[in-house]
């Protein structure tokens, strides 16, 4: 089994050699590395032309985002499973090797996904995936164990597709910029199946400044490259399946809760939170959307207040 990895990168010189590092270091060896260099301003691509391994092939496009630079990687990619990996986060150096054991056993799946760590401050903590604890691998309900814990079951650099089904999916919408993964996972969950392998495998970097990150710097993104306000093909599938309709009303309430903080979108915000099952949501949230919005203004800004002083004190 030979397997196509892909990273998307946009100036991420202080990681990209980490993460380079961490793919040609696996155990299994069966591999091509297709680094897409999104317009980088920096160094980044300096540093990727001075590794040399004949695994490892460049594409160079403008600045076009990451979906863009992921679905030109598989474009290129030679083989039939493609993996993901952000420039920024890393791999356990058994991390194919073990996936690999996974698409043996479960062939029939969608996608193939591992545990992983959150790095937080230099600190490593272990994903709170909604699991059994007897739960060592096989098929998930990727909804019920996402809405248990509201711990992401994947992250963008701990799964694999078999390339024919991210075909299938028009791989990652390019209007998107931020859930672009999320909304590719729930439309493969819709069709395929889901294996997991209940193993800590792969490092999701949150020290990245904000500056660098798609959720940093408050942003209010607007409707159309934001996920939660493009959902609507799930609504037949919602009325249906009540897990996911919990799950999307969880996402719902924590992605338009800074729009409804900033009076922003308010049509379209409103519109989608009076299809919101309150009544199956904790009642905190209730409170949050229902409170008067300059007492809710008061508590968020001494919660913000708390956390940056808790950062300087790390």
């Amino acid at each position: 089994m030979m397997f196509s990895v892909v990273i998307p990168l946009y100036n991420k010189e202080d990681h990209i050699k980490k993460a380079i590092d961490s793919v040609l270091q696996q155990s299994l060896e069966n591999l091509e590395l297709i680094i897409v260099n999104d317009g980088s301003t920096d160094n980044s691509l300096k540093i990727v032309q001075q590794i040399r391994d004949d695994r490892i092939r460049i594409i160079n496009q403008s600045n076009f985002g990451v979906s863009t630079a992921r679905n030109n990687g598989v474009k290129a990619a030679r083989y039939d499973h493609i993996a993901f990996l952000d420039a920024d986060d890393w791999w356990d150096p058994h991390y194919l090797e073990e996936m690999q054991q996974l698409i043996h056993k479960y062939p029939d799946a969608g996608l193939w996904a591992a545990k992983y760590y959150t790095v937080k401050h230099g600190r490593k903590i272990e994903a709170n995936i909604g699991l059994k604890k007897d739960f060592n691998e096989g098929y998930i309900d990727y909804y019920k164990v996402y809405s248990t814990t509201m711990w992401m079951p994947i992250t963008s650099s701990s799964f694999i597709i078999p390339g024919k089904i991210f075909k299938e999916m028009n791989g990652y919408k390019v209007t998107l910029k931020i859930g672009e993964d999320f909304d590719l996972w729930v439309r493969v969950v819709l069709k395929h199946k889901i294996a997991y392998l209940n193993k800590v495998l792969a490092y999701y970097n949150q020290d990245v400044g904000a500056n660098n990150r798609t959720v940093g710097g408050g942003r209010i993104w607007e409707p159309e490259n934001h996920y939660i306000f493009q959902l609507e093909y799930m609504k037949k599938e919602e009325k249906i399946n009540p897990s996911l309709k919990h799950l999307l009303d969880k996402l719902r309430l924590r992605a338009l809760l800074r729009y409804h903080l900033a009076g922003a979108y308010r049509t379209e915000t409103n519109r989608i939170l009076a299809e919101v099952d309150f009544s199956a949501q904790a009642f905190s949230w209730h409170l949050k959307y229902h409170m008067p919005l300059s007492v809710l203004k008061i508590w968020y800004s001494l919660k913000k207040a708390g956390s940056t002083l808790k950062k300087k004190v790390l």
